[in-house]
C-alpha cells in the first residue's frame, strides 16, 4: 500500500467492489452550466476556451461518463418517418401497417443555451389503438452490440471517472413516461387494463430477449436502467407489481457477470427506498434529496445504510444565489456529517449543475472534498468557515 492518492477511476471501482475509497469522490454533472454559458458567451475569463473535461480537472472534480454505449438500435419493419415544423414545434410521424402515430416537441431558446433538444409534450400513444402501433415498433426494434465503441469510451475517459451506460427502463415506467406519458398513461391503465398490460408483456418479453443477452455479456460493468421512479408516480402498489420483478431477474443476471446496476434517481424516492433496494439497485445516481423533493439523505442512508451506493446529494438549487453562503455551507456540512463514514457514497449534484449555480460554490465544495472527504470521514473535523451573508 502507498500514500498515493487514488484516481477517480479507483474510487468508483472500489466502491463498485463494497470497498472504501481514500476519499469521497466528487463527480457532479456539469454539462448544462458548462453548454449555457458557452452559448451565452457568459463563460468566466479565467475558463474561457476550455473543454469541459479541461474544466472539470481545473475544478478538481471527476467526469461523470454518461457518453459510453454498448449496443445501437435499429428500427426495421414496414415503417415510414417524415416530420413537419410548426412553428416552435416539430411533429414527427410514424406510419406502421397497423395505424400511424404522432408527437410533438416543443423547441425554446432556453433548452438550446443549455444544449438540449425540444421537449416532448404530445407522445405517440394517445388512444387505445395506438398501442398496437407502439407494440409493432418495439417487435421491430433490434440490438447490435457496439462493445468496441464503448472500451474506446472506458480508455479516453481514463482515470477521471468510470462510465456510466444507459441500456434502457422498465417497460411500465417507459410506458409512462415515454410512450403515452404520465396522465394519459394512467388513463389507459384503468380504461383497458388488459391490452396495456398485454403490451407491457410483450415489451418485458423482447427485453428479456433481445436486450438482457447483449448487456450481460458487454463489457460494461456500471449499467444505468431505469429513471426518475417515484413515491407518487410509482408508488408502492405499482412498484411491486409492475418494476420489482423485472429488476428481480434483471439485477440477478447482471450480478453474475460481476456489474453494478444503478438507477438515475431525480425523484422523490421517500417512499419507496426499500423497494428499490429489493429490487436489486446497486446505486441510485444523481440522487434528488430536501428541499427539492421530501427525501432526505438521513432517510436514505437509514434505509439504505451501504446496501445501495449513493451518488448525488447535493441539491442544485443550494448552488444557486437564492440560498445564502451561510445556507449553503451549513447544508454541505450536514451532508458530510450524515455520509460518515463514507462508504458507499460518491458526492453529487442533483440532478444538474444549473446555468444559474455559483462556480464559487463548486469550487468550495471541492475544497471541503479535501478537507472533510478522507474516508472514513471524521466528524469532528467539519467546522463551518466564517461566512458572510
Amino acid at each position: 500500500m502507498t500514500d498515493r492518492a487514488m484516481t477517480n477511476r479507483e474510487r468508483l471501482l472500489a466502491i463498485m467492489d463494497h470497498q472504501a475509497p481514500d476519499r469521497v469522490p466528487w463527480i457532479p454533472r456539469l454539462l448544462l452550466w458548462y453548454n449555457a454559458h458557452v452559448n451565452r458567451g457568459t463563460m468566466p475569463e479565467r475558463f474561457e476556451g476550455m473543454s469541459l473535461r479541461q474544466l472539470e480537472a481545473e475544478l478538481r472534480m471527476g467526469t461523470p461518463a454518461r457518453d459510453g454505449h454498448i449496443h445501437r438500435a435499429e428500427q426495421r419493419g414496414d415503417v415510414e418517418e417524415k416530420s413537419r415544423d410548426e412553428g416552435e414545434s416539430v411533429l414527427p410521424e410514424i406510419r406502421t401497417p397497423v395505424g400511424t402515430v404522432t408527437t410533438r416537441s416543443r423547441r425554446s431558446v432556453e433548452l438550446e443555451d443549455a444544449g438540449i433538444g425540444a421537449l416532448e409534450v404530445e407522445h405517440m400513444i394517445k388512444e387505445p389503438a395506438d398501442i398496437d402501433v407502439m407494440t409493432y415498433l418495439m417487435e421491430n426494434t433490434y440490438y447490435e452490440p457496439t462493445y468496441d465503441d464503448y472500451v474506446a469510451y472506458e480508455a479516453e475517459i481514463g482515470d477521471d471517472g468510470y462510465p456510466l451506460v444507459g441500456v434502457g427502463d422498465v417497460p411500465f415506467h417507459h410506458f409512462l413516461q415515454k410512450q403515452a406519458g404520465y396522465q394519459n398513461a394512467f388513463y389507459l391503465l384503468a380504461d383497458c387494463p388488459e391490452k396495456v398490460e398485454a403490451h407491457l408483456r410483450r415489451m418485458e418479453e423482447l427485453d428479456r430477449e433481445r436486450l438482457w443477452p447483449l448487456v450481460a455479456a458487454s463489457p460494461a460493468r456500471l449499467l444505468l436502467h431505469g429513471l426518475h421512479f417515484d413515491s407518487n408516480l410509482t408508488p408502492p402498489p405499482m412498484f411491486e407489481r409492475y418494476i420489482t420483478p423485472y429488476y428481480k431477474d434483471l439485477s440477478a443476471l447482471v450480478h453474475e457477470q460481476g456489474k453494478t446496476l444503478c438507477t438515475h434517481a431525480d425523484n422523490d424516492s421517500r417512499l419507496i427506498l426499500g423497494h428499490m433496494r429489493d429490487a436489486g439497485f446497486d446505486m441510485a445516481e444523481t440522487f434528488t434529496t430536501d428541499p427539492q423533493v421530501t427525501c432526505t439523505l438521513e432517510d436514505a442512508r437509514s434505509a439504505w445504510g451501504t446496501d445501495v451506493i449513493i451518488w448525488g446529494a447535493v441539491p442544485s438549487v443550494i448552488l444557486e444565489p437564492t440560498y445564502s453562503e451561510s445556507e449553503f455551507e451549513q447544508y454541505m456540512a450536514q451532508i458530510f456529517r450524515t455520509a460518515a463514514p463514507g462508504e458507499a457514497f460518491i458526492l453529487g449534484v442533483a440532478d444538474n449543475v444549473m446555468p444559474d449555480a455559483l462556480i464559487s460554490r463548486l469550487e468550495r465544495i471541492s475544497k471541503m472534498v479535501e478537507a472533510w472527504g478522507e474516508v472514513p470521514i471524521d466528524p469532528e473535523r467539519i467546522e463551518l468557515s466564517e461566512v458572510s451573508e
